[in-house]
């Protein structure tokens, strides 16, 4: 009996149904070869395809909707959007965000209007690979023709759609997040090229070896994959050895978006393995970092903002120590100067914790924008004129190195009528121990000053 349009099986062999093509044949791709046709296909993303979930459901309810696939490169964005096409029996259009523009959302219109008018009616997915290269303008074409249910959008982005999509678009869209694939869902593709015979036998450490490689990226292991086999065809090898494997891919390289979210969020794990005293965690994620490709004079930067955010004065030698592991990269290079941000990175792990400055900082900084400009006291402004000084400007300031201790209790340092709100609050850790009871006698002195004056 034949399947509904308005309820598709999700797992239906889609290379068999309208617009579905029809099986790869072997000259092409090993990645096309080995593409899915039905959801039951798809290796990975159960948190979103699996029995009852989220995405699942949407392909088995017969109603497309506009959503964006979020997710690190080779997860299978592109896959997913070109199998709910071909379940809703949609017209395909895929637009690239780093190649298109305009015109490419203005053709993308009218083929989907034509599909709609035409004999038989045909719904469209609109697909916009790389979807955060729009900008504003080209994100808000869309608006218009989602609204009016003329096409399904699908944008796919490897960036946080929050901080990269518009909002109008996103409220209009659900998200989806894809998640890199496993090390077991990598073995299950390397097992599907092996099954038809696209791939040689392999041992088990280049197996392992290859797994790493690819970092959680599908597409990187299905190039590689290719790669190999044609290789390993040209030199007559039968097994893949890891001591062969070694030898075709070289120095082994990790995938790493220099620019993207997956930067940023090492970054984070690094500084917060840095505030959070575990000088290994601190040391894998810079190592990470560095292998990735990372600059590392912007480590050096970075060091040296950790040892002012979450040490400060607890202990000032770790600010010298990342100032002068950023000079010692910059007069030695890579790889010796490297050495000198590791034993930056573990110094600031172990050093005494304060973000008492940091707190300060930006408490006073609200409080400034919020207080208005208060008139500097007369006898804190400065004088170096004689009409200054016979206009008060300087009048009544007491020299602290003249006073008892070098300190002068009871001077006020505010604009009149503002009080000392003690944002600065030192740690009982490190140096800030001494600054704090430094701190403490001092304003115990003004306390004593402001009794002698009451009359």
């Amino acid at each position: 009996m034949a399947i509904p349009k308005t309820t598709p099986q999700a797992d239906v062999d889609l290379s068999q149904r309208k617009g579905g093509g029809h099986r790869p044949a072997l000259h092409q791709p090993l990645p096309e070869r080995l593409r899915p046709r039905t959801l039951g296909e798809v290796v990975g993303q159960q948190q979103v395809l699996g029995a009852g979930m989220p995405l699942r459901l949407a392909f088995e309810s017969g109603r497309p909707h506009s959503c964006i696939l979020w997710g690190p490169p080779g997860v299978g964005k592109t896959t997913i959007a070109r199998l709910m096409a071909d379940a809703f029996d949609a017209q395909f259009i895929a637009i690239s965000a780093v190649l298109g523009g305009v015109k490419d959302i203005r053709e993308a219109v009218e083929k989907a209007e034509a599909a709609r008018s035409g004999l038989m009616p045909q719904r469209t997915i609109v697909f916009v690979d790389e979807v955060h290269r729009f900008n504003k303008s080209q994100q808000d074409a869309f608006l218009p023709h989602v609204e009016s249910g003329l096409f399904t959008f699908i944008g796919a982005t490897t960036e946080n759609p929050s901080f990269e999509v518009n909002s109008a678009l996103l409220s209009r869209a659900a998200v989806y997040v894809l998640q890199s694939l496993t090390a077991e869902d990598l073995k299950q593709i390397v097992a599907k090229a092996q099954a038809v015979q696209a791939v040689p036998a392999m041992e088990d450490e280049a197996l392992e070896r290859l797994i790493a490689y690819a970092d959680g990226d599908a597409r990187r292991l299905l190039n590689t994959l290719e790669t190999l086999a044609i290789t390993a065809e040209q030199a007559q090898i039968g097994t893949i050895t890891d001591a062969w494997l070694l030898q075709v891919l070289g120095e082994r390289m990790r995938r790493y978006d220099k620019g993207g979210e997956q930067f940023y969020d090492t970054i984070s794990a690094l500084h917060k393995s840095v505030r959070g005293s575990d000088p290994d965690a601190a040391l894998y994620w810079l190592v990470r970092m560095l292998d990735g490709g990372a600059d590392p004079r912007y480590m050096a930067r970075r060091i040296v903002r950790m040892a002012w955010e979450d040490i400060g004065l607890a202990d000032p030698r770790a600010l010298q120590i990342a100032n002068d592991a950023a000079a010692t990269y910059e007069r030695l290079g890579s790889p010796e100067g490297e050495l000198a941000l590791a034993q930056a990175v573990i110094y600031l792990a172990m050093a005494p914790k304060s973000n008492a400055g940091y707190k300060a900082y930006n408490q006073m900084k609200a409080l400034v924008k919020t207080e208005g400009t208060r008139p500097i006291p007369m006898h804190l402004r400065n004088a170096p004129t004689k009409m200054m000084k016979d206009l008060d400007w300087g009048k009544g300031y007491r020299y602290a190195h003249d006073e008892e201790g070098g300190f002068a209790a009871g001077e006020d340092y505010f604009p009149e009528g503002m009080d000392n709100p003690h944002f600065y609050q030192p740690v009982p850790r490190g140096l800030e121990i001494k600054i704090g009871e430094k701190l403490a006698h001092l304003q115990q002195l003004n306390a004593e000053a402001a009794e002698k004056r009451k009359p």
